[in-house]
């Protein structure tokens, strides 16, 4: 049987987490809070093993959110954000153009998210789980690097979801060759799933962890590992006009699965408009968001009570 004490644990553990530091803060529920932090920095100020699941979506290149380049995305133009072109009459959001990374700045990618990967690695209890987004031009190099860190990769879960990401003809020559793609048009989104080593088997860090699996959507169906879920449109970019937004429907999906207990403290490193907070709370589940933007932050606090109130199938 699970250990209940444990259990009982968590909401004093979640209280001791939101209270540690003197950051800006704000209880977003009696169950979430969102904290005005760098990711790395709040991790090193935690206690280990008092979070059981992480999942994020961060800046998957690292330099498109450097000060330099996240000004000039705010100003619209400019740097490695780029607007897609439009050919339905549509007004595009701007995408980061990640081609254009240099070898001195994959190096700091991959020191970056080594980092943050030893953080979240000390910060979970055993058998956390961790759910971080990427696409396919830099998940090999963010995995990587959560893998050396000694996490154990378990799987990556592909969202299905029609991008405006590549496909694009030569630019400046697109009459002259229009039968021309530069590179595929992407039209998936793989999300790493990493694991903390367990104690001892599956069977006996659930009874005293609460992890170390993912739950079921039922007794008869497991968690799978492709998600088919439309770009985030409509209501909930009015609600978060966060650039690189995820929809609840797909978040409530994998925040859900990774407690199987349906116990425990989810964290978010880069809660950005609070989207994965919002996912949490919809659920009954404890969770803590951090974020060093402070418009983002200011975002997540307005957004996050009608982001829960979404209804999904």
């Amino acid at each position: 049987m699970p250990n209940k004490k444990a259990f009982s644990n968590i909401a004093r553990d979640w209280e001791q987490l939101r209270s540690m530091g003197n950051h800006e803060k704000k209880d977003l529920s009696d169950k979430v809070t969102y904290i005005l932090s760098d990711a790395i920095q709040w991790l090193t100020e935690i206690e280990p093993n008092t979070l059981h699941a992480v999942v994020t979506d961060p800046p998957y290149g690292l330099i498109e959110y450097q000060d330099k380049d996240h000004e000039k995305l705010k100003k619209g133009n400019g740097g490695v954000w780029r607007i897609p072109p439009s050919f339905d009459g549509a007004k595009r959001n701007p995408l980061p153009r990640f081609t254009v990374l240099s070898k001195e700045e994959i190096a700091g990618l991959y020191n970056f998210f080594g980092a943050l990967a030893y953080g979240l690695q000390r910060a979970l209890v055993p058998g956390g789980h961790i759910f971080i987004a990427s696409n396919p031009l830099l998940s090999s190099y963010t995995f990587h690097a959560f893998q050396q860190t000694g996490l154990e990769k378990r799987a990556e879960v592909i969202r299905l979801v029609q991008t405006l990401r590549g496909g694009d003809r030569p630019k400046n020559a697109e009459k002259e060759f229009p039968d021309i793609s530069v590179m595929p048009r992407s039209c998936w989104e793989p999300w790493g799933v990493f694991r903390k080593p367990l104690e001892g088997t599956v069977a006996k860090n659930l009874r005293k962890w609460g992890t170390g699996g993912l739950r079921r959507k039922s007794k008869r169906e497991p968690f799978k590992d492709v998600i088919t879920c439309s770009p985030t449109r409509g209501i909930e970019k009015k609600i978060a006009p966060h650039p690189s937004l995820k929809p609840q429907r797909f978040l409530r999906q994998i925040v859900r699965a990774a407690l199987p207990m349906g116990e425990g403290i989810i964290y978010d490193p880069f809660a950005g408009s609070g989207s994965t907070l919002a996912a949490a709370e919809a659920l009954g589940y404890h969770a803590i968001g951090t974020d060093r933007d402070f418009s983002y932050y200011q975002m997540g606090c307005e957004a996050f009570a009608k982001l829960v109130e979404i209804k999904v199938s």
